[in-house]
């Protein structure tokens, strides 16, 4: 069996955009307050529970979660590699579809059949699957168009 051609430096940029894009939307810069109220939790209690946190090891978890989103996804886009030379603009957009399309048909649905069934506020899944969908396009655009800079 032969494995499929993976560009890895852009499997690994594209990681990294994915955890540092979690960071800033878990930060205090834009939701962490209203993930904490939707989950009927006090800020004490958040801090409380990652004082008691492994955080580096929560860290590194969430880093391989992101390598692994990113190399299935560079996996996936070999698919849709196009046969005729368009320019790199194009490739990124190809990257975003392929993105759109593994977060659709495999995150939005699967976490949303969770939110249902958990009984938590829809809007605490819309926040999470947010930052999904923006994570996956950004992860195809990269690796999509990072193959596409360098296939001339």
């Amino acid at each position: 069996m032969q494995l499929p051609q993976v560009n890895y430096l852009a499997v690994f940029v594209a990681a990294i955009v994915i955890f540092l894009l979690g960071g800033l939307c878990y930060s205090p810069v834009l939701f962490p307050k209203k993930c904490v109220a939707l989950q009927v939790r006090t800020e004490e209690q958040g801090r409380s529970d990652a004082a008691m946190a492994h955080m580096p090891v929560m860290y590194l978890g969430a880093f391989i979660a992101g390598l692994i989103i990113a190399w299935a996804i560079a996996v996936l886009a070999n698919s849709f590699v196009p046969r005729a030379p368009m320019p790199v603009s194009s490739w990124v957009l190809r990257g975003a579809k392929v993105g759109l399309f593994s977060w659709f048909g495999f995150v939005a649905t699967t976490s949303f059949t969770n939110a249902i069934f958990s009984m938590k506020p829809k809007q605490l899944w819309l926040i999470d699957a947010s930052y999904y969908l923006v994570a996956f396009l950004l992860a195809g655009a990269i690796i999509m168009g990072w193959t596409g800079s360098t296939a001339h």
